[in-house]
């Protein structure tokens, strides 16, 4: 199969490649014209992820170095199918030189399988680096067959991460340390629920007991038969990783149906105001990950804005409320950015997955490196690690919701609001 990478490595046989004075030179100092394809799902179930898109865009545009970037966008539509289609489009008929990709691992993982089979440089967030990486084996129950990539790249934290953040705000209130589970079909539910490398051994090296009444399809309408198991179980603490949808629902009619935990740590579907705000109420306490905030420490090495200001910024320039995603969107920007600055020809898809692997840079989420910290030698070389904090959303006068950061344990840096607090029926 003749794939745009072999064209590119018989260009490159020819003496095709750009220098300038005889010595090469930074593709961005060249003033070449870099194209970048950019999937997210700006639509479907997930399209609270991409919510910020167009507002990093036009600041990234905005940038000096921008200005030698085309961004080319496709919309994944929430579907991994479509996700895999539109990287095929970007690669073989866009040209692209360099492919980044956020937002679950329904999106992130058809894209970054596609730019591996094609070899085009890719870098991904926004997805825990385990459904990430085990996902996209040939074998994902042999960890003796796992095999690192040799073009993508990702950064964020693990399930290692979102599991101690979680237990250590449980460990702040009194319960009976009975956990219920919502565990969906899908690369993040699997991954939680994994027997091996997600929740079900800590929590029971901990002391916590386990109700998991098994994978649910997501956009399910019904969810009696987990609320009665859970009732049965006396379940003090609800966990689980739920598209923003399936928590309505569930959340809706286990308060319908008199079940009321003292606590609800849920990742994905309550990371945006939006989703709180459709619970009225009762999402008064609800708990989940925070991966990036106003108050995080951190700045951006485009153009030195703080976490605040991009949230301020992002506030002003769209009438709403700052979101995770934020940072995590513009860090993807500053990375390729970064990248292309050091590599002399950003058509070469070696130079570009070298000049990633070689980077050390702060950014508006914390400092990237892919310099194997804190994983496994398995993942060592394609997962770069993020600083995880969990938050509570706590009920405005007047209405809406804040975000209030309740525990730092894993990532003292980023400054606490408050402390838990339990859900009140």
């Amino acid at each position: 199969m003749l794939t745009r990478r072999t064209l590119l490595k018989s260009s490159a046989a020819t003496g095709l490649t750009l220098a300038v004075g005889g010595l090469a030179a930074p593709a961005i100092a060249r003033g070449a014209r870099i194209r970048v394809g950019y999937v997210t799902p700006q639509s479907g179930p997930l399209a609270a992820f991409a919510e910020a898109d167009r507002f990093i865009l036009d600041g990234f545009a905005a940038t000096e170095v921008g200005a030698n970037f085309e961004v080319i966008v496709k919309d994944s539509q929430s579907n991994p199918n479509r996700a895999a289609e539109v990287a095929q489009e970007l690669i073989v008929d866009e040209e692209i030189d360099l492919m980044l990709v956020a937002s679950t691992p329904e999106t992130t993982n058809p894209v970054t399988t596609t730019c591996e089979n094609e070899e085009i440089p890719c870098i991904s967030t926004v997805a825990p680096w385990q459904p990430w990486f085990i996902g996209q084996q040939g074998n994902p129950g042999d960890p003796g067959s796992w095999r690192p990539f040799n073009y993508a790249y990702h950064f964020f934290w693990g399930l290692e991460d979102v599991i101690a953040v979680f237990t250590n705000m449980w460990g702040q209130l009194d319960t009976n340390k009975s956990v219920g589970a919502l565990f969906p079909n899908d690369g993040d539910g699997n991954a939680w629920g994994d027997p091996n490398v997600g929740f079900p051994p800590v929590l029971a090296q901990q002391g916590y007991s386990l109700t998991d009444t098994g994978r649910y399809q997501n956009l399910t309408d019904d969810f009696t038969a987990q609320i009665n198991a859970f009732k049965r179980a006396n379940v003090d603490i609800v966990t689980g990783v739920v598209i923003p949808p399936d928590f309505t629902t569930f959340w809706t009619q286990a308060k319908q149906q008199g079940f009321t935990p003292k606590a609800a740590s849920i990742g994905k579907a309550i990371l945006f105001p939006q989703a709180v705000e459709a619970l009225g109420d009762t999402g008064h306490n609800l708990s989940s990950e925070v991966w990036w905030s106003p108050t995080h420490p951190f700045s951006s090495s485009l153009n030195g804005m703080s976490s605040g200001d991009l949230a301020t910024g992002f506030t002003a320039a769209t009438g709403r409320q700052w979101t995770q995603p934020i940072g995590f969107v513009h860090a993807l920007f500053e990375v390729a950015a970064d990248v292309m600055g050091r590599v002399s020809d950003s058509g070469d898809p070696d130079a570009v997955s070298e000049a990633i692997a070689a980077t050390d840079l702060n950014t508006i989420v914390g400092p990237l490196s892919w310099n194997g910290a804190g994983l496994p030698p398995f993942a060592a070389a394609n997962v770069a690690k993020t600083p995880l904090v969990g938050g509570q959303w706590r009920l405005r006068d007047g209405g809406g919701y804040d975000l209030v950061i309740v525990d730092n344990t894993t990532a003292p840096d980023v400054p606490t609001g408050g402390m838990m607090e339990a859900i009140i029926a």
